[in-house]
């Protein structure tokens, strides 16, 4: 079974009860959720949380959410891992073999069934043991173009000789959140997230938003009007 799973505590830092926020006039939670019921290659997928408000908002959705996340395994310190490997523990209870978990965290409102889907294609044709969607850094963010400021108040750059011209950069990847990352059961189980056969799933600019702060929630209310019109 692959199985999707949408972690979404109560308690947040940069935006409170930001799972419950509304982006473009529903829950930012919804739009995942709403992801992951037309996708095609998730064979199920449930929501993982430690809140009665979001378990009961979920459930109005036809959303499964087994089991409620332990208080331990709900604090802004938790690693991910730990998330995933209760999850895996819990199915494993009822003797449910889970060959891999798609963690979907609500915070990429703009992700698409697509590209869960597209995801999942990759990690089967390839027999990844992750798939991690990821955008194209920007060119200014690059390792060529980044400075630093020396004691004496000078910049110094990193590559003195590097080029100048855009085009002849180096095209750098950075984790988009991730919006998508698709996990094999044994990596999971090894304490990891990504194994040795890691593969990329490129997403655009603009869908690879991840709501941190309020800014970023304005920024996706503006992408979601704009590709309404």
């Amino acid at each position: 079974m692959i199985l999707g799973l949408i972690p979404a505590r109560g308690g947040s830092k940069g935006v409170k009860r930001k799972n419950l926020v509304k982006v473009g006039g529903m829950p930012l939670i919804q739009r995942t959720i709403i992801a992951a019921q037309n996708s095609l290659m998730l064979d199920k997928f449930i929501v993982s949380t430690d809140d009665k408000e979001i378990a009961n908002f979920s459930k109005s959705l036809n959303v499964e959410v087994p089991f409620m996340r332990p208080r331990e395994l709900s604090k802004d310190s938790t690693p991910i891992i730990d998330v995933l490997n209760h999850t895996l523990e819990f199915y494993e209870k009822d003797v449910i073999r889970i060959s891999a978990i798609v963690l979907l965290q609500p915070t990429s409102p703009m992700r698409s069934s697509i590209d869960i889907d597209e995801s999942i294609a990759i990690f089967k044709e390839k027999n990844a043991d992750t798939v991690v969607s990821v955008c194209e850094v920007p060119h200014q963010y690059t390792d060529n173009s980044i400075m630093k400021i020396h004691n004496d108040g000078k910049i110094i750059q990193n590559f003195p000789n590097a080029p100048l011209r855009r085009q002849d950069k180096p095209i750098f990847y950075a984790r988009n959140g991730p919006a998508v990352l698709v996990i094999k059961n044994s990596v999971i189980r090894s304490g990891l997230l990504y194994g040795r056969n890691t593969y990329p799933y490129i997403m655009s600019k603009s869908n690879s938003i991840d709501i941190d702060d309020y800014e970023d929630l304005n920024f996706a209310e503006y992408l979601l009007k704009k590709c309404e019109t």
